[in-house]
């Protein structure tokens, strides 16, 4: 099973942070990152109850970069799904088969979770590797935030033991990566309007695929050698 550090971006109830922490309690999952939070005080520690721990060692930070650093991956949540190919930055994953896809890693993925009343903003899931959610009725499919990351611990917590997987590519690796595909977009004058969401676009299947390291370094050569033909090409010409 993963290492799983829960964030919460801008979270404005106190008492919903403690009820999360309170959750992490049951599922031992100890690692709790806030970012931008609302002040805590005797409510949040009253919703923790055993969890008082999680909330004495949550770390403050003032943006989601700071809050998955040193994260192998980074999955966003949010309540609300929109359907179509087209529109992949909100294209989700169900929890379970997120779960079954990462079970038999060891590195640490960040969970995270935006504001109660909006959510994450754009560009916040843009910095995601992959967007996870937990099927609700269609009627009313909003969560609350500590019901939300509940579920989602419970998903992680009862997935058991698999056998371990190849080592993927880490963080540093994948943003490297990144770079060399943006790299790429510009040897071949790529759309200028279109290469933000292409980049997003290649950033969620890179994510759905978690590559090895292996296959990073396979892509990176394939990357690096054709955009170094390509712009030979244009001076040539």
């Amino acid at each position: 099973m993963p290492e799983v550090r829960i964030v919460l971006v801008g979270p404005k109830f106190e008492g919903n942070v403690g009820a999360v922490a309170r959750a992490m309690a049951n599922f031992d999952i100890d690692e709790l990152y806030l970012v931008e939070p609302c002040e805590l005080g005797d409510d949040a520690y009253r919703r923790a109850k055993h969890g008082s721990d999680v909330l004495d060692k949550a770390v403050t930070v003032h943006t989601m970069d700071e809050a998955v650093e040193g994260c192998f991956l980074v999955a966003g949540t949010s309540g609300i799904i929109t359907h179509g190919d087209r529109n992949y930055t909100r294209l989700p994953i169900k929890i379970r088969e997120f779960v079954q896809q990462v079970s038999g890693y060891e590195e640490r993925i960040a969970i995270v979770f935006g504001r109660e009343d909006v959510g994450l903003y754009q560009d916040e899931l843009n910095k995601c590797d992959v967007f996870i959610h937990v099927p609700t009725s269609e009627k009313y499919p909003t969560l609350n935030l500590s019901h939300a990351a509940t579920l989602v611990m419970y998903e992680f917590f009862q997935s058991g033991n698999i056998t371990r997987r190849a080592e993927p590519a880490d963080r540093k690796e994948k943003e490297y990566m990144l770079s060399f595909f943006d790299d790429l977009m510009d040897a071949i004058d790529y759309p200028e309007h279109r290469r933000s969401d292409t980049s997003v676009m290649f950033r969620r299947m890179m994510g759905r695929s978690i590559p090895t390291k292996y296959e990073y370094n396979t892509i990176m050569g394939i990357f690096g050698d054709a955009s170094k033909i390509i712009k030979k090409g244009k001076k040539w010409g």
